[in-house]
């Protein structure tokens, strides 16, 4: 003999309290959250430009097709400013300031990288203070064009 129950189920009910909250105090919390995201925004930007000086540009050794330039290959700063060249493929490069194309007084060989980067993604970092023109190249790509000019304000 098969015997056969139900067993019935209540589901509460819910109403939503009445607002507590004014639409006025609502959107002053608002506000005060976006003045507050504002002021945490410009804080951090201004510690990370002091932690490791302004980076002001960088630049592609190689192109993504393998083309030997520097990408950009012309390019303005502000002295002071932090310059990053990254290998971008996997050839060897460097990155020579040219003595007859630096300003007068500056030293190109305390601002080169006469060892090669060897592979994609090491880098190589320079700040310019001279203001002027700056002519630079890769030392093994010269010849096939890979030369670049910066000038500093």
């Amino acid at each position: 003999m098969a015997s056969l129950s139900s067993a019935a189920v209540t589901a509460p009910s819910f109403a939503a309290p009445a607002r507590a909250v004014s639409r006025r105090s609502s959107l002053t919390v608002r506000a005060s959250l976006g003045k507050a995201a504002g002021t945490a925004a410009v804080a951090m930007a201004a510690s990370a430009m002091l932690a490791g000086g302004a980076m002001a540009q960088e630049v592609l050794l190689g192109a993504n097709g393998g083309v030997l330039v520097f990408e950009p290959s012309e390019f303005t700063v502000k002295s002071g400013e932090t310059i990053t060249f990254k290998n971008n493929a996997g050839y060897p490069h460097n990155v020579v300031f040219d003595e007859d194309e630096v300003p007068s007084g500056v030293d190109p060989t305390k601002i080169s990288q006469e060892e090669y980067l060897n592979g994609p993604g090491e880098t190589f970092s320079v700040t310019l203070t001279v203001p002027g023109t700056y002519g630079f190249y890769c030392e093994p790509h010269q010849g096939a064009g890979m030369v670049g000019k910066v000038t500093v304000n």
